[in-house]
């Protein structure tokens, strides 16, 4: 910063901040910054990772909590699902002794849950035998989910090539069959799978369809029969799983199931392992909730069922997301701090290393509202600076992330708002101090110093 220039700014008008004058002080500060380039960018460098830290992680939490959170929706905010599960005691006692181990749900629970509340509708009865299928030499083991034409249109699930069997063929009980995606491709990894059948322990099926793939699997064994995986949205992973009619599940496999468990043989009897109930009105689903378990209580002596609720998974997920960005947004503004605390110890040392420079200032006119101001607006800069590129990153390392991780990255338009404003304002917190001190120096002992 030159003694000539000094003297112009010190020359302009003193009355209160003109704008004229702000545009001087602005110009002088980029000035100073242009001058030392290199330490501008390594003071900014804070800032610059604090923003894009703040971007980022929001980002990357935003994206899980939306795919977490679609996939409950999927299950319907009206839906309840009530699936059964192996008691404990059956578990332990499967292996010992060879009985038929009998649990789960019924036709008959199905019948009283319809009779005992109103505004409710049975939509999807399922269940669920665990074979190997096969096609030449390609083997894999499944699910063979059995149930009803309409479980795409409750459970928000689509087709992606063929099509769902209908009631038709669900009444003439026919050999047709939908494969999961990854079944599909490792069944028939050169051709399509339409119109070609498959081997499900001794019986054969006709492939009429594939489903979508489904990612983002939670969950774990909860002791049924079929050891399904769960999704998210509670229904079970799909990419294993071959859906043929109810009807033609019951009639080809029956209800008692046999299972080869480390050299014994397991019998167990499940009519249903799943049934999914619609409640009209969404105000009342926690509530019927609440009375379907009552009822399965009072006819069940043990405790084979869970009850999933998706409004209410959906609920806490919500909480969990709000939680989680405040857990990252407060790591991340960390890193803002730290950068605020590294331009105010740079901004001491310029003060110091300036000192003459303000002396002169002093002598020639300026006011000590003009040096806070040169000083204030030079940390603000700074600030500014490193936000801008901070935003440039912030936004960019998402796409990467989802890109290589294959993790979906959702960046608000908020975020980048949010973690900009907050730099400028830590260049302002930050500054203050400097620029006040600056102000306060004694002219003439300033002009002495060396």
């Amino acid at each position: 910063m030159t003694y000539i220039t000094n003297r112009r700014l010190a020359r302009l008008p003193h009355h209160p901040l003109s704008a004229a004058r702000v545009k001087r002080t602005v110009k002088l500060g980029f000035k100073s910054i242009w001058n030392h380039r290199l330490r501008s960018l390594l003071t900014a460098l804070g800032i610059v990772f604090g923003v894009c830290s703040v971007i980022a992680m929001l980002a990357i939490g935003e994206g899980a909590s939306f795919e977490q959170q679609e996939l409950i929706r999927q299950m319907g905010s009206n839906n309840i699902i009530v699936r059964a599960m192996k008691p404990p005691e059956e578990k332990s006692s499967a292996a010992k002794v060879s009985r038929v181990a009998e649990y789960g749900l019924t036709y008959a629970d199905v019948d009283r849950i319809k009779e005992t509340i109103p505004g409710i509708r049975i939509k999807v009865p399922g269940r669920i035998i665990r074979k190997d299928v096969w096609r030449g030499s390609n083997r894999v083991d499944c699910d063979i989910y059995g149930t009803v034409p309409w479980y795409t249109e409750v459970n928000n699930y689509r087709v992606a090539h063929g099509r769902f069997f209908n009631r038709v063929e669900l009444d003439n009980k026919a050999n047709v069959c939908i494969l999961g995606q990854d079944m599909a491709d490792e069944l028939f990894p050169l051709d399509s799978p339409i119109g070609r059948r498959v081997h499900a322990g001794e019986q054969y099926f006709r492939v009429i369809g594939v489903m979508e793939p489904r990612s983002a699997r939670v969950g774990k064994d909860n002791g049924n029969p079929a050891k399904q995986d769960k999704n998210a949205d509670g229904a079970a992973e799909a990419a294993h799983r071959m859906f043929v009619p109810l009807t033609t599940a019951k009639e080809r496999y029956g209800e008692l199931l046999v299972e080869q468990q480390s050299g014994s043989q397991s019998l167990e009897k499940v009519e249903l392992h799943e049934v999914t109930v619609m409640v009209d009105n969404l105000d009342d689903v926690l509530e019927v909730s609440g009375i379907i378990e009552a009822v399965l209580d009072y006819h069940h002596k043990k405790k084979d069922y869970e009850i999933i609720v998706p409004l209410e998974q959906l609920r806490i997920a919500e909480r969990s997301a709000q939680i989680y960005d405040i857990v990252l947004g407060g790591i991340a503004a960390l890193s803002l701090l730290v950068g605020g605390i590294g331009i105010m110890n740079i901004m001491l040392a310029s003060v110091t290393e300036r000192t003459r420079e303000i002396g002169i200032r002093r002598a020639l006119g300026a006011k000590r509202k003009d040096i806070v101001l040169q000083f204030l607006v030079e940390t603000v800069l700074l600030s500014c600076i490193g936000g801008a590129i901070g935003v440039g990153l912030g936004i960019t390392i998402p796409y990467f992330v989802e890109m290589f991780a294959k993790m979906r990255t959702i960046v608000t338009p908020w975020s980048p708002v949010m973690a900009f404003s907050i730099s400028a304002l830590v260049g302002v917190v930050f500054g203050l101090y400097p620029a006040f001190r600056a102000a306060s120096m004694d002219p003439v002992e300033a002009l002495r110093h060396e």
